[in-house]
């Protein structure tokens, strides 16, 4: 508030939405253990409808004609956010000073000069220019050395994970509830959903869990390098896919996990709020009425490992499955 204040806002909102990222965006991506590329868990992404959802509702009670943001005119997120304004409020007006040519802020540095010069704090430096969000989800960085992608990340950049090398000696079982496919409890304990997640963050990030290093494919045209810290989102697809295997049936999996990558594919270039997302929501609601259950996982060293799984709607027949003289099963069947 103090520096909103000092570098100029008339007035201040800073409002706590913990709580409807976690419920309302985050659990849609453990639905569908939703990767972008393969391993980007949308950290980012997801996080960038909800700002904007909430800057209109602002822009309307205060009657403004224009929004502003401060992402880059290289980056993905200038997509994200005005893709929700004009969805939302199609008449809006967009203030983005990266790309307004008389800022001349078209680099990092001279960015931080700007700010320097003006008295305003900004969390990056010379010596750590990273492009940096962090959420209730993740972490990410970019920029700085980052950008050689040969070049291994810092080891004192990372703020949510330990090394997985200077992570505990013994490992660490954990487990994670579920209940149509939404996360609902620790080892056994019901947690709300943003101190379940924090919760997972914790125990995930001691043990080194959840860090991705990747280069990846813009919505705006070029590739990027990306370094992600996710600890509590990594563990929780674990053990929703665990549950899922037990609970969900084949072709009904099959065909949700042929859909993810579009579902990820519309986070990740900001088409949150659109038809087709609207359509895929319900399609993945209705895979999710029998995950029901529960996942233990064991932490060690930057690895999260399933060993256990049940489920009160479990598929999965021991009798049928076992390799031991059965009555049930009828092995000449097979012949077709």
């Amino acid at each position: 508030r103090a520096k909103a204040l000092k570098t100029g806002a008339d007035k201040v909102y800073i409002e706590d939405l913990r709580r409807e990222f976690v419920e309302d965006y985050v659990w849609w991506l453990v639905k569908w253990n939703a990767y972008y590329e393969g391993l980007y868990m949308l950290g980012t992404s997801v996080a960038r409808p909800l700002i904007a959802k909430r800057q209109i509702e602002i822009a309307r009670k205060e009657k403004a004609a224009f929004v502003a943001h401060g992402a880059t005119g290289k980056g993905n997120d200038q997509v994200r956010f005005e893709l929700t304004f004009y969805a939302l409020e199609p008449g809006i007006r967009v203030i983005a000073p990266w790309r307004d040519p008389a800022w001349t802020l078209n680099s990092r540095s001279k960015m931080i000069a700007y700010a320097k010069k003006h008295g305003i704090p900004v969390p990056v430096s010379k010596a750590k220019p990273y492009s940096s969000d962090r959420n209730a989800l993740h972490i990410s960085f970019e920029s700085g050395i980052l950008e050689d992608p040969w070049r291994e990340p810092p080891a004192d950049m990372f703020q949510l994970s330990v090394a997985p090398e200077a992570a505990p000696d013994k490992p660490q079982y954990l487990d994670v509830g579920f209940a149509q496919g939404v996360p609902v409890s620790v080892n056994g304990r019901k947690l709300a959903p943003f101190a379940l997640l924090e919760t997972l963050n914790k125990i995930g990030g001691k043990h080194g869990i959840g860090r991705v290093d990747i280069v990846e494919n813009r919505f705006v045209g070029m590739k990027s390098r990306g370094v992600y810290e996710t600890p509590g989102g990594t563990i929780l697809y674990a053990a929703h896919r665990a549950v899922e295997s037990l609970a969900m049936d084949r072709e009904t999996m099959f065909l949700r996990d042929s859909l993810m990558p579009k579902f990820a594919q519309l986070v990740y270039n900001g088409f949150w709020f659109s038809p087709e997302m609207e359509s895929l929501k319900a399609f993945v609601d209705d895979t999710q009425k029998n995950v029901t259950g529960t996942a233990r996982l064991k932490l060690y060293k930057g690895m999260c490992s399933v060993v256990g799984r049940s489920s009160p709607n479990s598929l999965y027949d021991p009798h049928v499955a076992t390799f031991e003289e059965d009555a049930v099963y009828d092995q000449t069947d097979a012949t077709g």
